[in-house]
């Protein structure tokens, strides 16, 4: 589902116009940067939680030369589903 095809769904499951469900989409993924940058974690209890990690600075290996390099540190953001929405794909 693209982000167009969720805005489409979530202003006809709430009754929405389109313009107020995409603001609602946006507002969503605001709320999940914020709490990521924030707090580092974002939980919604049944459903998902987001957190953030930081990868350590490793040594790799450039796989068109074959040259060792080294790979920074970064954070990333880890995604663990909650039993409710486990439960939904799985039904």
């Amino acid at each position: 589902m693209s982000k167009t095809e969720l805005v489409d769904f979530i202003a006809e499951e709430a009754n929405l116009s389109k313009a107020d469900a995409a603001r609602a989409v946006e507002a969503f993924q605001k709320g999940i940067i914020k709490g990521l940058k924030e707090e580092g974690k974002v939980a919604l209890v049944g459903f998902a939680t987001f957190s953030l990690k930081v990868r350590e600075a490793r040594e790799g290996i450039n796989p068109l030369t074959k040259e060792p390099m080294k790979i920074p540190a970064k954070k990333v953001v880890n995604f663990k589903a909650g039993s409710k929405l486990k439960d939904a794909v799985n039904q």
